[in-house]
């Protein structure tokens, strides 16, 4: 008789805090994504073609794969990738599970970075050991490769990456994924590379090979709800090199959603067509959002700090009053209606992470009219 797997440790505070709170505060100042469209909105990028297909559309079950156009589209997007190198899923985080669940076995080890999306580390426990490598606030949130090697040992299965990185917004230094890409091979190890927000770089320079392209056993993550601002798409996929690996995980994706939505695959495609225009628009406001942030929090130096994110709409700031971040989050949001994410949401069963941290994000347009909300709120509070 096959044995049980093991279950979910934990919640998933992040979406147990969201579940909450995103519908009913005000102001979403923590949101992960960029700032959406309208359906007509994304319409109006369409080619006559595109627009006429969606409009033609027969809702019948779609590829499990997904729709060879729209897996081509996806592999424009690497180096040398072909569409037979790409598998869709609903969302990235059917992503993140379906591959962990397909890479790791009980006799496994996997090494995970923290401060991180939590299915990263919870659904790889659920199956195997697992090490945790921090991203320490005192070294600019980078990763130590030393680190990382010293985690590994004669049965590391996969090391599971995450930039630019959420909550931190922070890039990974070329010649440290380098290093990391050679470290994996060196040792036959799988690189999982979550890679959402690639595209939102400060600099452009900044941004990083996809672990796809770069290593014959990267996997690369990515959605159409972060930088491109389409979450409600529910459109994420993988891309390897390895097919056969990618032909075990269409197999699982048959036990969770079979195929994705066919009104959602015409719409990525849609937007992937028009990824240039889509991605200046993120930045544009993105990068304006985050100026507004910059001088917000420069203005109450006593309160907060952070590192500059260098990637995504996302930074993790630390915040010095008195009564803790955890009760000025809740006030924040009960009193002004005002979301933040603190840092018991980012806690980790692996390692520590600083307990004095919210996740605050910068790609929506009303952030002006949240961090004027949140002003107010700290004027009347802190005279």
């Amino acid at each position: 008789m096959a044995e049980a797997s093991t279950p979910l440790k934990r919640d998933f505070a992040l979406e147990v805090h969201m579940s909450r709170w995103e519908f009913s505060a005000r102001y979403n100042m923590t949101a992960s994504d960029a700032e959406s469209m309208t359906l007509a909105e994304l319409l109006s990028y369409a080619e006559p073609a595109d627009k006429a297909a969606f409009e033609a559309l027969w809702l019948g079950y779609t590829e499990t794969y997904g729709a060879p156009d729209l897996r081509q589209a996806i592999a424009d997007t690497y180096e040398g990738l072909a569409a037979e190198d790409v598998l869709c899923f609903a969302g990235a985080e059917e992503g993140i599970y379906t591959a962990m669940r397909v890479l790791l076995g009980a006799d496994d080890h996997a090494v995970v970075v923290t401060p991180n999306y939590q299915a990263a580390e919870t659904v790889p426990l659920s199956v195997c050991e697992v090490t945790g490598v921090p991203l320490e606030p005192d070294q600019g949130w980078t990763l130590d490769i030393d680190r990382v090697a010293a985690a590994l040992k004669t049965n590391t299965k996969l090391v599971s990456i995450n930039f630019p990185n959420n909550p931190t917004g922070k890039i990974l230094e070329h010649d440290r994924f380098d290093a990391l890409v050679d470290l994996c091979r060196a040792r036959d190890i799988w690189l999982f590379s979550d890679e959402v927000y690639r595209g939102i770089e400060r600099d452009p320079a900044l941004r990083l090979p996809q672990a796809a392209d770069a290593y014959e056993r990267g996997l690369s993550l990515g959605v159409m709800s972060k930088a491109y601002g389409l979450p409600g798409l529910r459109i994420g996929w993988i891309a390897c090199r390895d097919r056969a690996l990618l032909a075990r995980l269409e197999r699982y994706k048959h036990f969770t959603t079979i195929c994705n939505a066919a009104p959602s695959e015409r719409l990525a495609l849609i937007a992937l067509n028009a990824r240039q225009k889509l991605l200046a628009r993120t930045n544009r406001l993105a990068e304006a959002n985050l100026a507004l942030t910059e001088s917000f929090l420069a203005d109450y130096a006593e309160l907060f700090s952070w590192h500059r994110p260098e990637g995504a709409c996302v930074g993790f700031v630390r915040y010095r009053g008195e009564e803790g971040v955890e009760d000025f989050a809740e006030r924040l949001v009960q009193e002004a209606g005002v979301l933040l994410l603190p840092a018991s949401v980012y806690r980790s069963d692996l390692n520590p992470v600083p307990d004095d941290h919210f996740r605050i994000g910068f790609g929506r347009k009303d952030v002006e009219q949240g961090l004027a909300t949140m002003r107010g709120w700290l004027q009347r509070n802190r005279p």
